[in-house]
């Protein structure tokens, strides 16, 4: 082959790898070379705390406890069935958001603890108290006990609502044990449900290194500010594979504040069901898209109601805020404050609609309208009350249920190895219909040799005769 042909090719496959190595630019200071995330590592990891939590359960003395053979034979009487305190340790990670001392960390970090210490980032230990802590959201709210005239770097809340998938963020926590550690990543994904148990689920997932230890610790985008509440992982390994999720920080900021105040979280309550759109619904209603929440019960003089939301109602939006499924605008209402107005955004009958919704709170149960059975009865430990459509739709009943339901049953009692559970109606008890918690407080009284029992669970009625 001609030389001349080898030297076209050669120029014509140079050609662009010039142009592409032009498009490469190299820093042209020294400060360019050194950019990194140094400034607000310094300005974010003093605020960031180790949790320890210290946990008492009771164990079996003797391997043997749980064998069925020793079980039967000494009737649960013997030393092997003696159970002596245990002491257990779980290591977390927190964020402090106020100068005095609170302290933001995962619910699952602290819950149930007998004993709650931090660590800062400076070597100082301090024992804290478990001020408010909210299963719902997995978050809880600690205090500094004794800070005398300390004052503490704090984290500001961002926005997180500003957030877009792209931005970077960094994940400050104590993985393993092992200290304080800084992972870098960016926001991979917003508003991702499926991820907890959690009621309120709308999580920032990134791909900054989350591990265990990180739980509680801080997510702070490059000016330093709290995006979120690092809180779970998707793994195979038990270590991370690039898939973290972390509480936004509207909502942490909601919990933060309960805290501070000394109270109890206050919900927004919408009194009205809603549920999904599958492809063939969002078709039959006109919808380009399943996207939204649809109404499918409105409880009568709520603030649904008073809206005018109605059954086959489409939510799209509230304040703005685009709403894609009942997760998202059960996050967006939490995050809203009681006493306030949103503006709620609807398709109804292929028409956008607007209202104007109420930010008000549940109706609560008056104490005469439940009752807990105590003492050595067949029903010790059961917490009943008059069932209301509010409670109805809280406990994910049928709004038009009716009777005594039952809101608790606590553990290991008499009512709970009868297997009675959170959400059975209780339909009738000796052949006596049951319409009232006070008129099943009298019958329970009642010291028969059996009990004859029906109730309503999952939609069927199970009737049982039981020991007295």
């Amino acid at each position: 082959m001609p030389i001349r042909f080898w030297l076209a090719l050669c120029l014509a496959l140079s050609a662009p790898l010039a142009a592409h190595a032009q498009d490469r630019q190299v820093p042209d200071s020294q400060a360019e070379v050194q950019l990194s995330f140094a400034p607000v590592v310094r300005q974010v990891t003093p605020a960031v705390v180790n949790v320890y939590a210290t946990r008492v359960t009771q164990q079996a003395v003797s391997p043997f406890a749980n064998d069925p053979f020793f079980s039967r034979f000494f009737g649960g009487r013997s030393p092997f069935f003696t159970q002596r305190p245990r002491e257990s340790q779980s290591l977390g990670s927190g964020v402090v958001v106020d100068p005095a001392g609170v302290i933001l960390t995962n619910s699952h970090v602290v819950d149930n603890a007998t004993d709650i210490r931090i660590s800062m980032a400076d070597g100082r230990e301090y024992a804290v108290d478990m001020v408010l802590n909210d299963p719902e959201t997995d978050l809880a709210v600690l205090r500094i006990r004794d800070p005398g005239d300390a004052t503490f770097p704090a984290l500001n809340f961002a926005d997180s609502d500003a957030l877009q998938v792209g931005d970077l963020v960094l994940a400050v926590g104590n993985p393993f044990g092992v200290g304080q550690t800084v992972t870098s990543g960016i926001v991979s994904a917003l508003s991702r449900t499926g991820v907890e148990s959690s009621d309120y689920e709308f999580f920032i997932q990134t791909d900054a290194a989350i591990n265990p230890g990180n739980s509680g610790g801080a997510l702070v985008d490059l000016r330093g500010q709290l995006v979120g509440i690092n809180t779970a992982i998707f793994t195979r390994s038990g270590g991370s594979i690039g898939i973290g999720f972390a509480i936004p920080s509207n909502m942490a900021r909601v919990i933060a504040d309960a805290g501070v105040a000394g109270g109890a979280v206050i919900r927004p309550w919408l009194g009205a069901r809603l549920q999904g759109l599958t492809s063939d619904l969002a078709n039959s209603l006109g919808l380009d898209r399943p996207r939204g929440a649809l109404v499918a019960e409105v409880v009568p003089d709520s603030p649904a109601a008073r809206a005018g939301l109605q059954a086959g109602d489409v939510i799209t939006a509230i304040d703005g805020a685009a709403v894609d499924n009942p997760r998202a605008f059960e996050y967006r209402l939490a995050t809203r404050t009681i006493g306030e107005q949103a503006e709620v955004t609807m398709i109804r009958a292929g028409a956008p609609v607007t209202a104007t919704l109420a930010v008000e709170t549940a109706p609560e149960v008056s104490a005469g309208d439940q009752v807990t059975i105590g003492g050595q009865r067949r029903f010790s430990g059961t917490t009943v009350a008059d069932l209301t459509p509010a409670l109805a739709l809280d406990m994910g009943l049928a709004l038009d249920s009716r009777g005594v339901v039952v809101i608790e049953v606590a553990d290991g009692s008499r009512a709970q190895r009868m297997g009675l559970r959170r959400g059975d109606i209780i339909v009738s008890l000796q052949g006596t219909d049951v319409s009232s918690a006070s008129q099943f407080q009298t019958l329970a009284d009642q010291q028969p040799r059996a009990w004859e029992i029906a109730i309503l669970r999952d939609g069927r009625i199970i009737s049982s005769v039981v020991g007295g």
